[in-house]
């Protein structure tokens, strides 16, 4: 699968897992998120090529993918991740609050997304 394709399996399972949240669909969002997490993995075992092609989710026009993706690429990409999850966070519900934990674990240096 390309970089691309796993960007892409990565942005769409983001947001079908918050969309299930909103329904209340626990099940489905579980699903979704490990569809993600499998996709990210993907992208990071490709080292800073994965890193890059996972970067252009920062601009994404979904804040939880946007969010979710800095997540991410806080150790790689730190003032551009740390930039959107600043952003997010200053907004209410969960992605917003999602935004928060990822700033307070990598200020307590607890963040552990994608250790070197």
């Amino acid at each position: 699968m390309t970089l691309e394709k796993l960007v892409e399996q990565f942005a769409q399972n983001v947001a079908a897992q918050n969309e299930a949240i909103f329904r209340g669909d626990a099940k489905t969002g579980n699903k979704h998120a490990r569809k993600y997490g499998a996709a990210v993995d993907k992208l990071l075992a490709h080292g800073n090529a994965g890193r890059d092609a996972l970067a252009v989710l920062l601009k994404h026009e979904r804040m939880d993918v946007r969010v979710m993706a800095a997540a991410h690429l806080l150790r790689y990409r730190t003032a551009e991740a740390k930039a959107v999850l600043e952003e997010a966070a200053k907004g209410q519900g969960l992605v917003p609050f999602g935004a928060q934990q990822a700033l307070k674990r990598w200020e307590e240096g607890t963040w552990a997304l994608d250790p070197e």
